[in-house]
């Protein structure tokens, strides 16, 4: 596709996409067009006039209709409705089309804009029938907005415009227009699960089943890789995947080169960091070359620590083969190796060139490596996607069971998800992204107390998710029946809610050093809902310790 002469304004209502796609056709001197105004003007009659006489469908299918006859107009701004990037032939058309843009903003900026746009002409109809809804309005968009996040997540680019004028989000769409070029050409991609956008771009996360490794070294060529490739694994990966990544590349015409180090956490040092160095040096490794990480956690961060200090950084690709990497540690750039005091002490934001993930890899891990891979995907639904949470407990036994459909679209959830977030706040700056570390805390502080050998990443995180659960009842934040309801979820899935053979005193201390310590005060996730959390500090330590004391099995 070309981005040239087409841009898509999506997003909830109130995010401004009508006022700021007006601005922006006047900026550009182009025609502008607000979706649901072209449907009312093309079918004579209201929107709920159409509600009432065609229900939900026949308005369905004439934003079907004027999304696929827009899709061909010339040097056009278009206002989309609130759902249409729900429907996966009206995404599809303004990807392909055009650059669609997703106007975000906070449910509370929703809310004060719709409450302010009552009685305003031409707004009115818009605000009045989600404030006049039934139950608390601010409940009703946080539950909408929150159901149709992931779809918003899909379009190339993301402005938050909470605090930002009319004036300034129009310029940003403008300047979003000017630089993304042929970035999303992969937008079209049936693959494409997620796009995130940083400050040095746009990449995209593909899922899919039992296809991908097959098209690495041809994505690699398309992604404008044009020197060698360097593939970094562990011993437990390098057959099949390593080989198979090897074979894709050698036979897409790039040199390659594959590298194994001992699997396991106590890999992931400077020491094994030095002996890739040299190796790369050894074979003269210039900027234009890439580095390929295939494996699970351990494996992409060293990898792409190695990637984001070689050089002063070369290209990455990350093909995550565990659970754990499909849905966290893969996307959002964090790369990182432990030093004896704590985990990712020493690490840097570097992000890849595109996350390539074959869900069908799950397949081969052992039960209890695919288990805690279970506990980041929990998280991310317990703490910021409740729709995920209904999934988990209807769907268990069928994910547990890895049936290829639904295990792709979990695993394909979760990228959105946190996709979504390293969007939002790719440096942790705003504190939305620690949403992301609840059970991480006490999780980590586990991990390191046990020498980082007695207990996986995603087991210390269970644990981590009971301590905090139970801290935030304690605190007065977290409601007892969701307590009750992560521990079903955690035991459904074969996951640990305490921790044996570890001193308390020593998970204490090594929280203490924690990287999200700040003052001496820990920074605490805890679950407000299904689906919602936030950030808090001032928990009494007394109050910890106990807690910690409490998980000793």
């Amino acid at each position: 596709m070309t981005t040239g002469s087409r841009i898509f304004l999506v997003g909830f209502s109130g995010t401004g996409k009508s006022a700021v796609g007006r601005r922006v056709a006047r900026l550009l001197g182009w025609d502008f067009v607000d979706q649901d105004e072209y449907i009312v003007e093309r079918a004579g009659k209201a929107v709920e006039r159409i509600f009432a006489d065609e229900g939900e469908e026949g308005f369905r299918r004439r934003e079907r209709e004027a999304t696929e006859q827009l899709s061909t107009r010339d040097k056009v701004v278009v206002s989309g409705g609130g759902g249409v990037m729900l429907q996966e032939e009206c995404r599809s058309s303004m990807l392909d089309a055009g650059l669609v843009v997703t106007m975000d903003a906070r449910p509370e900026t929703i809310f004060a804009r719709l409450t302010a746009a009552v009685g305003d002409e031409g707004a009115e109809g818009m605000a009045r029938p989600m404030l006049a809804a039934e139950g608390d309005p601010m409940e009703r968009i946080e539950s909408l907005k929150r159901g149709r996040q992931w779809a918003y997540a899909l379009a190339h680019w993301t402005i938050p415009t909470d605090g930002l004028s009319v004036e300034q989000a129009a310029h940003e769409v403008v300047r979003t227009w000017r630089r993304i070029g042929r970035a999303a050409t992969w937008k079209s991609d049936p693959l494409l699960a997620a796009s995130v956008t940083v400050e040095a771009g746009i990449y995209p996360v593909m899922v899919g089943w039992d296809i991908i490794l097959d098209q690495l070294g041809d994505r690699m060529v398309a992604a404008g890789v044009t020197g060698r490739a360097f593939i970094i694994c562990d011993s437990n990966v390098v057959h099949p995947y390593g080989r198979a990544a090897q074979r894709s590349v050698h036979k897409a015409g790039l040199e390659v080169g594959l590298f194994t180090f001992p699997a396991g956490e106590a890999s992931k040092t400077l020491g094994t960091a030095g002996v890739i160095y040299e190796w790369l040096a050894e074979r003269r490794v210039e900027r234009r070359d890439a580095i390929v990480a295939v494996g699970g956690g351990v494996v992409g961060d060293l990898a792409g620590f190695v990637a984001a200090t070689y050089l002063r950084g070369i290209k990455l690709v990350q093909v995550p083969t565990s659970l754990t990497a499909m849905v966290d540690s893969s996307i959002g750039g964090k790369t990182a190796v432990d030093l004896p005091a704590a985990k990712n002490l020493v690490g840097a934001f570097y992000h890849p060139e595109f996350v390539l993930t074959d869900v069908s890899a799950l397949t081969t891990l052992p039960a209890r490596a695919l288990r805690e891979g279970w506990a980041e995907a929990l998280k991310h639904g317990l703490a910021l996607d409740a729709d995920l949470v209904d999934i988990y407990e209807s769907r268990a036994d069928a994910l547990l069971a890895l049936e290829p459909e639904l295990t792709a679209e979990v695993v394909a959830r979760n990228t959105a998800v946190k996709a979504r977030i390293v969007t939002e706040d790719e440096r942790e700056t705003s504190g939305l992204r620690m949403l992301l570390n609840y059970g991480h805390t006490m999780g980590h502080g586990v991990e390191a107390a046990a020498g980082y050998n007695a207990y996986l990443h995603g087991e210390a995180v269970a644990v981590g998710m009971t301590g905090a659960a139970r801290l935030g009842l304690a605190f007065g934040v977290t409601p007892a029946e969701l307590v009750e309801r992560q521990a079903a979820l955690l035991k459904r899935f074969g996951l640990p809610e305490s921790y044996t053979g570890i001193e308390p005193e020593a998970i204490l201390e090594a929280m203490s050093r924690d990287k999200k310590v700040s003052a001496g005060q820990v920074s605490w996730v805890f679950l407000e809902d299904v689906g919602r959390s936030g950030i808090h500090r001032g928990v009494p330590q007394n109050l910890i310790g106990q807690t910690v004391r409490e998980l000793r099995g």
